[in-house]
């Protein structure tokens, strides 16, 4: 095993994912839609074998003043919704990773995230939509209700909600992404998201 591929299963293994957002880029979490910020460190060791993240059909940035090489790097993930029910639907957006190395890419395509029942769905590729994230500690999060007096609106946000690969996910971007059987985990965490909704809806 190949340094790289040692750094992407010790990151996945033992590492801790955060998305909820954190300095500078926290500003935007008020905005209906819902950002997810990989693992501190994250980026890095996966760019160290070739696999670059990005998201279509919103934005992606690093932390503000972060370099993605750098060892704590972090990517966040701006997406807007389509639908501000139980069910937070992504229609249009894709979450992209692309292997430099192989030339292959995974997408998980039109994540719709349930709080009730912890888990966030999406297209794998052109295969049928599965659970690709687990809500580990989805009967903890809280509703913080913020009122806009300038507007007269209101934002529903859980803050927090941490991913983790679900069941059979790391084999599929394993295979998918062309990396060494191994490099992946199921259960291994992935990220934190802080989920905002227009309070009417």
């Amino acid at each position: 095993m190949n340094r790289a591929t040692s750094i992407v299963v010790g990151t996945f293994g033992v590492a801790t994912l955060t998305l909820a957002l954190a300095g500078p880029a926290h500003a935007d979490a008020t905005k209906p839609g819902t950002h997810i910020k990989t693992i501190a460190g994250l980026a890095s060791s996966l760019e160290a074998a070739g696999v670059v993240l990005y998201g279509k059909g919103g934005a992606t940035s690093a932390v503000m003043g972060d370099s993605v090489a750098s060892p704590n790097a972090a990517v966040v993930y701006h997406i807007p919704i389509t639908n501000s029910k139980t069910t937070v639907k992504h229609a249009g957006s894709t979450l992209v990773m692309f292997n430099t190395t192989t030339n292959k890419q995974v997408e998980l395509r039109n994540p719709v995230i349930n709080l009730s029942a912890g888990t966030v769905r999406a297209a794998v590729g052109a295969g049928p939509v599965t659970t690709v994230f687990t809500i580990t500690n989805a009967k903890k999060l809280k509703p913080v209700v913020k009122k806009d007096a300038s507007t007269g609106t209101s934002t529903t946000m859980y803050e927090g909600a941490e991913l983790s690969l679900a069941p059979g996910i790391a084999a599929a971007l394993v295979d998918g992404l062309g990396l060494p059987v191994g490099s992946l985990m199921d259960g291994s965490k992935f990220a934190t998201a802080t989920v905002t909704l227009p309070s009417a809806s």
